[in-house]
C-alpha cells in the first residue's frame, strides 16, 4: 500500500498530510478553550478555577480515552499499511468495549460524587461547589465522547485524518456557540455560569457522536457498528491488550501525575490556582504543532512498519524528531508573543497576573521538553508497539521524581509557590538521556501484523 519515499520532498509531503490537519484540529480545539476562558473571565475568578480544576479530573478520563487511542493505533497503522481493513474494523469493536466501560464509570462518578472529586482538587468551598455543579452536566458527554474518540483514532489511521479533524470541528464549533448562549443567556436562555459550560459540552459531544454515525453510513471504509464489540478475537485482543495496556498505563500516569501537580498548586492559593488555569490554556496554545507532530509520528512511522518497510519508518523517525525540536520552540516562542496581550486582559489579582507573568516564562522552554517527549514516547516508539518503555519511563521520572519534589517543596519546605513551579517543570527534561538513548537504538522499530488475527 505504502511504496518507499525517495527524498526529503515526499518524506515532508507524507508528513504534512498527516499532521497539519491535526494541527488544525488542535487549532480548533485550543481556539475554543482559550473562548471558553475568556467567556469565564467575565463570570469571575472563581469559575475559571472550578472549571480548571475539574478538568483535572476529565483529563484523567480523557487520557484513559487516549490511551486507548493510541492502543488501537498502534495496531490499526499497522494493519492499514498491510492493507487489512477487515482486521482494523475488529480492533475498532475491542476499543469501544474498552471505552464504554471507561465512561459509564466516569459518567456515575460525576453525576453521583462531584463534591467528593473536587475535594481532591481544593478545599475551598465555592470552588468545590462550582465545580462539582460542572462535572453534573458534563457527565452525559463522557459516554458519547467515549464512542467518537475511538471512531476518529480509526479514521487517522486509514487515512481520513481530514475527516476526523472536521467532526472534532464541528463539536468544537458548537461547543463554543452554545458557551455563549448559555454564559450570557443569548436567544433568550437562562444565564448558566459554570453550569452551561458543562452543559454546551455535553450537547457538542452529542452532535459529533450523531455526526460519526452519518460519516459512516456514507463512507467507505471501516464503519462505526456496535455489533464489532461482541465479538471475541483472541490473539488480536492478545495484541491489543499486550500493547495498549501499558499504553493506557503511561498516559493514567502522566495524567494522574499533572492532576496531582493541579492539586498541589490548588491547595497553595487561589490566586495561584487561577493563575495555573490560565497558563495551561496557554500552554496548550504553544504545543499545537507538536502534539500535531506527535500524532502524526505514530500514524507515518506505523504505516511504514507494517508495510515491512523497517529503514523507511527509522530514517522518517529522525525527520519527525528534528521536526518536533522546531515546533517546541516555535511554540515557546509563540508563548512570549501572548505574554503582553494575555497578562493586560486577564482578570486577575495583582499577585495572580504576577504568578502568571513568570509561569508563561517557565513554559517558553518547558514546551520543547513536551514536544521531544510527546514526539518519541507516545508516537514513533508506540508506532512500533513499544508502549512499555514509555510507561517505565514516566512512571520512574514523575512518581519517583517529579510528584515527590512537588509534594516536599510545598508542603514540607513550604517553598514559594514560583519555586513549586518551576520544579514541577523539570519533569520532561529529567527522563530525556533514557529517552533518546532509546530512540537511537531503534530497537522500538517492529512490524506488529498478524496473517491469522483470530
Amino acid at each position: 500500500m505504502f511504496s518507499r519515499y525517495r527524498g526529503s520532498k515526499e518524506i515532508y509531503k507524507k508528513i504534512g498530510v498527516v499532521a497539519l490537519p491535526i494541527v488544525l484540529q488542535n487549532v480548533i480545539d485550543a481556539a475554543v478553550n482559550s473562548v471558553d476562558v475568556l467567556m469565564l473571565n467575565s463570570v469571575g475568578q472563581s469559575a475559571i478555577s472550578a472549571v480548571s480544576l475539574a478538568n483535572s479530573m476529565i483529563g484523567i478520563f480523557f487520557m484513559f480515552l487516549y490511551g486507548i487511542g493510541t492502543g488501537i493505533a498502534m495496531l490499526a497503522a499497522q494493519y492499514y499499511g498491510k492493507g487489512d481493513l477487515k482486521t482494523i474494523e475488529k480492533i475498532e469493536g475491542i476499543g469501544l468495549r474498552f471505552s464504554l466501560g471507561i465512561a459509564v464509570l466516569g459518567f456515575l462518578a460525576s453525576l453521583i460524587i462531584p463534591e467528593y472529586l473536587m475535594l481532591i482538587y481544593t478545599s475551598d468551598k465555592e470552588l468545590v461547589a462550582l465545580g462539582a455543579k460542572y462535572l453534573m452536566f458534563l457527565a452525559p458527554g463522557l459516554i458519547f465522547w467515549a464512542v467518537s474518540a475511538v471512531y476518529m483514532s480509526i479514521l487517522r489511521c486509514i487515512g481520513k485524518v481530514t475527516t476526523s479533524t472536521i467532526l472534532e470541528a464541528i463539536a468544537l464549533i458548537c461547543n463554543v456557540i452554545l458557551n455563549a448562549v448559555f454564559i450570557f443567556g443569548l436567544l433568550g436562555a437562562p444565564k448558566l455560569g459554570v453550569v452551561g459550560v458543562g452543559l454546551a459540552t455535553s450537547i457538542s459531544r452529542f452532535v459529533q457522536l450523531f455526526a460519526c454515525f452519518v460519516v459512516s453510513l456514507s463512507r467507505p471504509g471501516v464503519s462505526l457498528t456496535f455489533r464489532t464489540m461482541f465479538e471475541r478475537h483472541k490473539l488480536l485482543q492478545k495484541d491489543f491488550f499486550s500493547m495498549s495496556l501499558p499504553a493506557i498505563a503511561n498516559d493514567l500516569v502522566w495524567s494522574l501525575a499533572f492532576s496531582v501537580y493541579s492539586a498541589i498548586i490548588g491547595h497553595m492559593s487561589s490566586d495561584a490556582v487561577a493563575a495555573y488555569s490560565i497558563v495551561n490554556v496557554i500552554r496548550n496554545l504553544g504545543c499545537i504543532m507538536c502534539y500535531g507532530i506527535g500524532s502524526a509520528s505514530g500514524i507515518v512511522v506505523g504505516h511504514l512498519l507494517g508495510a515491512n518497510q523497517r529503514e523507511e519508518g527509522i530514517r522518517v523517525s529522525h525527520v519527525l524528531l528534528r521536526l518536533a525540536v522546531i515546533t517546541g520552540i516555535m511554540g515557546g516562542v509563540l508563548v512570549l508573543l501572548l505574554m503582553p496581550f494575555v497578562l493586560s486582559h486577564a482578570s486577575l489579582t495583582d499577585k495572580a497576573l504576577d504568578y502568571l507573568k513568570y509561569m508563561m516564562i517557565i513554559n517558553s522552554y518547558y514546551i520543547t521538553g513536551t514536544a521531544v517527549n510527546t514526539c518519541l514516547i507516545a508516537g514513533i516508539f508506540r508506532a512500533g508497539g513499544d508502549s512499555k518503555f514509555g510507561f517505565k519511563c514516566d512512571t520512574i521520572d514523575m512518581w519517583c521524581y517529579a510528584v515527590p519534589l512537588g509534594l516536599l517543596a510545598a508542603f514540607v519546605f513550604k517553598l514559594p509557590v514560583m519555586v513549586v513551579y518551576f520544579l514541577l517543570c523539570t519533569d520532561e527534561f529529567v527522563k530525556w538521556p533514557w529517552v533518546l538513548k532509546h530512540f537511537f537504538s531503534h530497537k522500538w522499530a517492529n512490524n506488529i501484523t498478524r496473517d491469522n488475527t483470530n
